[in-house]
């Protein structure tokens, strides 16, 4: 057992001991590859959803250095027709290329480090071998002795492309062993049988292209026949939530909300099995150095960046161009390749149908609360004060300020086009109160009485703040606004939860060249 070549399957077996859930039909789909032009395989998924576990149970199951069947005779892959065929047949080739970096004299030596020390490994364990210069030709002389090709497994391939001390020398030097490696012909079908490598993002692009264009890319646009793979799907969460007495409609509105054109609902795996352990649904997202990084990008000086990021906070979905990014942080240009970067980094899910984004759950959405208070742009200060003061306002119950407020929102968010649109109104009252998140959760069209009420504020378990519960309408009265709530009955549905509630109805006169808005806010007697 090596640390490089064949390093066994302690850390799957370290997996299996703790509560695990079976993901090992993903090795079915890599066995399938085998031997095909599809070996190369990159996938790109957002740190903690469990990329790492999938490299460590991969090599558990390819490494001939070891007897991994009583690992995988219960599983899943155990009843795939591949299994017996790959089950501990190969040579792997394991590179964490994280700890490489901490093991590697310094970021301009970890290719030199990795040659020598995966030789080394070799030469002791296959000593007759003579030795050669070249990296791939020595690969090459092994698998004619052994005539049985390498299983290459590369996590965190990308680490060099997103650090920031990494020169461009250091990220092309990697990128270039990596081309040598896995070329579409000689090399490549020589030596290895198939590789998987995974990372945060796609590869760099060289100009419009892929700079390793070999490899067969699935990410987080275009998972394919990786997608049940990406995360916990529905039916394994309710599967823990059962077994654990744990609330599945708050799993699902912590962590739920990435969705893919075959599976609309994926939990964040690592999230999940925290709060299972902790028994307690909170951000664990904070604890991942991805989280760290939010505020940088998210501060960058582009235009439309601050706006969007309210609106994503607000709960409005906005459209992005994802397809112009290189996939290098270093060479963000606007305020489009920020979005895209960070729907890789696993902050939004998107929409690849309508080409929209929006913030996938209440995990995220806590951390882009806190990031957008700390946002430097003046710009967004005004927003924030202007968000809290009217949530005062509307508490304090003062009517011409809450009016004047989302007057102001509504003029400056809304086209003429869309000044009348039922869910631009929706919009503008969301982003008049976007800074929502410290004590209340946001609902839409929540259904009371004989219809449904167009925004809820229900406060948090430990707010003592009142329900606030919002009707913005044209032509009508503000009390008629307020006439509406009552004679459908939305506030019914929200008496059990024990708190005041305030009725807000905001109105306007469509046909009125000043559109001033007016504003009447009651409290509902609770029966």
């Amino acid at each position: 057992m090596g640390m490089y070549i064949n390093p066994g399957n302690e850390g799957f077996r370290v997996t299996r001991r703790t509560e695990y859930v079976d993901k090992s039909g993903l090795i079915g789909v890599v066995n399938r590859t085998i031997g095909t032009r599809k070996k190369l395989n990159l996938i790109s998924r957002p740190r903690r959803f469990g990329k790492s576990t999938a490299a460590q149970m991969l090599c558990a199951y390819y490494d001939k250095g070891c007897d991994s069947r009583e690992l995988f005779d219960d599983l899943e892959i155990a009843g795939d027709d591949t299994y017996e065929e790959h089950l501990n047949q190969y040579d792997v080739i394991y590179l964490d290329i994280t700890n490489l970096l901490t093991e590697a004299p310094s970021r301009h030596d970890v290719v030199p480090f990795i040659k020598k020390q995966v030789k080394k490994e070799l030469s002791e364990i296959y000593s007759q071998v003579p030795d050669e210069e070249s990296f791939s030709g020595f690969l090459h002389r092994i698998v004619e002795h052994t005539g049985n090709k390498f299983i290459a497994i590369i996590d965190e391939w990308d680490v060099l492309m997103r650090d920031r001390k990494a020169t461009s020398d250091d990220q092309w030097e990697f990128l270039e062993f990596l081309r040598s490696l896995f070329k579409s012909s000689g090399t490549t079908d020589k030596i290895f049988a198939a590789a998987y490598m995974t990372g945060i993002l796609p590869v760099k692009k060289d100009g419009s292209q892929s700079a390793i264009s070999e490899f067969e890319e699935y990410t987080m646009f275009s998972p394919g026949p990786f997608v049940p793979y990406i995360g916990f799907m529905e039916e394994e969460v309710k599967r823990l939530c059962e077994k654990y007495d744990m609330d599945f409609a708050q799993m699902k509105y912590w962590y739920d909300g990435y969705s893919f054109k075959k599976l609309h609902s994926v939990y964040n795996p690592n999230s999940v099995m925290k709060a299972i352990q902790k028994e307690s649904f909170e951000s664990y997202w904070s604890m991942s150095s991805a989280a760290s990084s939010l505020l940088d990008y998210i501060n960058m000086d582009f235009d439309g960046l601050s706006k969007a990021a309210e609106e994503l906070l607000a709960g409005v979905s906005i459209p992005v161009e994802v397809d112009n990014f290189e996939n290098d942080p270093r060479l963000i240009q606007s305020k489009d390749d920020v979005l895209t970067l960070l729907i890789h980094f696993g902050y939004f899910s998107y929409d690849r149908e309508e080409g929209i984004i929006r913030i996938p759950n209440e995990e995220i959405r806590m951390e882009f609360a806190r990031a957008v208070r700390r946002i430097s742009h003046m710009e967004t200060i005004r927003r924030v004060r202007e968000s809290d003061q009217l949530i005062l306002d509307t508490i304090e119950q003062n009517e011409e300020a809450v009016a004047a407020q989302i007057e102001k929102v509504h003029r400056e968010e809304c086209t003429p086009l869309h000044y009348n649109n039922e869910q631009s109104l929706r919009s503008v009252i969301k982003l008049a109160y976007f800074v929502y998140k410290d004590n209340f959760v946001q609902l839409e069209e929540l259904p009371g009485g004989k219809g449904y009420a167009d925004i809820v504020y229900l406060p948090k378990k430990r707010s003592d703040m009142p329900i606030l519960l919002i009707e913005l309408k044209w032509d009508k009265e503000a009390e008629g606004a307020i006439g509406q709530i009552k004679k459908k009955e939305y506030p019914k549905v929200l008496e059990g939860f024990g708190s005041q509630i305030l009725l807000v109805g905001v109105s306007y006169d469509k046909e009125d060249g000043e559109k001033k808005h007016s504003c009447k806010i009651e409290e509902w007697e609770i029966a």
